[in-house]
């Protein structure tokens, strides 16, 4: 499950558990990017909480499928399958087009995005693409481009903390050897109009 040691839902005490029970799937399951915290649960309440403001929240205005493609293409970036798989089923199941979404996958693979994107939205990859690899080398002029395709501020900022997210919670899994040995792949919360319900279905 991973390099560390993990606490089970079965064994978890007190604040642990109460976070387990806000985060469970069915089955009592525990994503084991959540469980991998478990021995400074205050880590995860953390993560959960930035986890599901940025990619879960009413007050995104792209689609909640798009945002996972950008997830999808971090995660590909950074090399973390953990993630890719996690979300490119959360992506799938959202895109409910099974040509589209193994479209996407294969350009997103092939670092190609504008095999299956264009406009703002090919825009926004490309500047994920870039903060992922070379954040250091991102300008002002950049933040033009995005809005000459159509981009406002807010659209840019969404984008940027989904992108920041996954570079996040990639470099968890790749660095305390997180797989998906009991994980049930692609579940998510949600629930977007209750921001404090974090239980994944």
């Amino acid at each position: 499950m991973s390099w560390i040691k993990t606490i089970p839902y079965e064994e978890a005490k007190g604040k642990l558990k109460q976070l387990y029970k806000r985060v469970k799937g069915p089955d009592n399951n525990v994503d084991n990017i959540m469980m991998v915290h478990s021995l400074r649960p205050h880590s995860m309440e953390g993560h959960m909480h930035i986890y599901k403001y940025v990619l879960h929240h009413n007050g995104n205005t792209f689609p909640k499928w798009y945002l996972e493609t950008i997830g999808v293409y971090v995660s590909m970036l950074n090399d973390c399958s953990y993630c890719v798989e996690h979300h490119y089923q959360g992506m799938r199941r959202l895109v409910n087009d099974e040509e589209r979404s193994v479209a996407v996958r294969k350009a997103l693979e092939a670092r190609k995005p504008e095999a299956s994107f264009d406009g703002k939205e090919l825009a926004l990859l490309k500047y994920a693409e870039k903060l992922t690899l070379a954040p250091a080398t991102i300008k002002a002029s950049d933040l033009d481009i995005l809005r000459e395709a159509g981009a406002d501020d807010g659209e840019i900022l969404e984008v940027n903390q989904v992108t920041s997210y996954f570079c996040y919670a990639n470099r968890t899994v790749l660095g305390l050897g997180v797989n998906t040995e009991g994980d049930i792949i692609g579940l998510s919360p949600n629930e977007n109009d209750e921001p404090d319900n974090w239980n994944h279905a």
